[in-house]
């Protein structure tokens, strides 16, 4: 596992494609239980190397209802998101995770992950790739329909602020499917 998270992070299969650089962020274990799929690394985790480490990790760790301590524990949560570099950002916020990492990685990690007992789909972009043809026509519908896609995968929208007009119009997210999210969490740690 240390060899293939260094050849992670000596990664440069994109470089050329990002204006801030590469450095690829994610943290795993090959005793991780639970995996976080996000999209990619925004600009601040870009610098300080940090999964999550922004206010849409802070939303994540309140939505989990886990303390910095247990988030940042791999061999508790390995955080791998779709695109492993700060992707820029575009007229309308960061762009899309650039699309060479999960082919190139996600299957190497996960197979390195045998603890692995649940799986975070955050995001359009984790949901599309994993769940396929299952996934439903919107991220809403999709994240509504939770139950169709256990026990491995949980699909949720993305904890970042911008999403707090989702939120508000989607009570039934923060009622019923964080609060099931946070069951399933119970016996897994």
């Amino acid at each position: 596992m240390n060899r293939l998270l260094q050849e992670i992070r000596n990664c440069k299969v994109c470089e050329e494609f990002l204006e801030d650089g590469v450095n690829p962020v994610m943290s795993a274990s090959k005793s991780s239980k639970l995996l976080i799929i996000g999209q990619a690394p925004g600009r601040i985790v870009h610098y300080s190397g940090i999964p999550w480490d922004d206010k849409s990790g802070d939303n994540l760790m309140r939505w989990l209802g886990v303390e910095k301590s247990v988030f940042y524990n791999p061999d508790l949560i390995a955080l791998m998101p779709m695109g492993f570099c700060y992707p820029g950002s575009g007229n309308t916020g960061d762009n899309a995770p650039r699309p060479e990492c999960a082919p190139l990685w996600h299957n190497r990690l996960l197979s390195k992950m045998p603890e692995i007992r649940l799986i975070l789909l955050i995001g359009l972009y984790a949901q599309r790739y994993y769940l396929g043809n299952r996934a439903k026509e919107t991220l809403t519908e999709t994240v509504r329909n939770y139950k169709i896609y256990r026990p491995l995968y949980f699909p949720l929208p993305h904890p970042s602020p911008r999403n707090n007009i989702w939120l508000s119009k989607n009570k039934w997210f923060e009622e019923v499917v964080l609060q099931e999210l946070k069951e399933s969490l119970k016996g897994l740690f």
